[in-house]
């Protein structure tokens, strides 16, 4: 699937940019399928388009590269990593399943005032962003608000489950959930609305087993929906 670039300053760190920033902007031209999945992630060509040198942007595919979503190739540099096929993906989920409710059950009773504010505003702005994808003129940039809102939505909760490495973990698998935005279509708002909603409740009730019930409620939903897209994508 061909999606057309968007301007490149998008994209554009600061002159002097730290690798975060360098990372985050290569991240964000894969997400955005501006480099294809399987198409070459040329270094020189990176850093001519984010006007740094090629180092940072090195490191950055390096980076990329242990999590996942580039492959390096002996004399062939860097290729971004292809979507994952209908086993891959059950196996992504299989791990979500594992985690994330796990997380959720731990976050619940710890999570303050203020980040369960933020939740419910994150649930607001999907709401928005998703239905805007059905009715605005740029349908990408909606459903990537949407997606970027959704992954923000589960990093806090992770962050709150009290343990680093569980969250570090959750955080490297939702980069893989972003390159499947492609397959939103109509009616994922209303459900996933009410399921980000339940979460939440269970953590302003401070309740382990019904935010964990939920969230894996959430997770199973998720994939039954994108594999059933992924499958009539591939059936075209």
């Amino acid at each position: 699937m061909s999606i057309e670039p968007s301007p490149s300053e998008h994209f554009l760190p600061a002159r002097r940019a730290l690798a975060d920033d360098v990372y985050d902007a290569v991240l964000g031209l894969l997400m955005d399928q501006v480099i294809e999945p399987g198409s070459r992630a040329s270094i020189d060509g990176i850093a001519r388009q984010l006007g740094v040198s090629p180092t940072p942007v090195r490191e950055a595919l390096a980076r990329l590269e242990s999590e996942g979503l580039v492959v390096k190739k002996a004399l062939k540099g860097y290729t971004a990593a292809p979507l994952l096929d209908a086993d891959g993906l059950r196996e992504l989920f299989e791990m979500r399943r594992l985690l994330e409710p796990y997380a959720t059950r731990n976050a619940a009773g710890e999570i303050d005032a203020e980040t369960l504010d933020q939740l419910e505003r994150l649930c607001d702005d999907m709401h928005r962003s998703g239905a805007a994808a059905h009715t605005g003129d740029d349908r990408f940039k909606d459903y990537k608000d949407f997606a970027n809102q959704d992954a923000e939505f589960h990093r806090l909760i992770a962050l709150h489950s009290g343990n680093a490495l569980l969250a570090d973990a959750i955080f490297r698998l939702r980069s893989h959930m972003h390159q499947y935005r492609i397959y939103f279509k109509h009616g994922v708002v209303e459900e996933t609305s009410g399921e980000h909603e339940a979460v939440l409740e269970a953590l302003r009730a401070g309740d382990p087993a019904r935010a964990e019930k939920a969230m894996l409620d959430h997770i199973t939903k998720s994939y039954t929906r994108i594999a059933t897209s992924l499958e009539e994508a591939e059936g075209q």
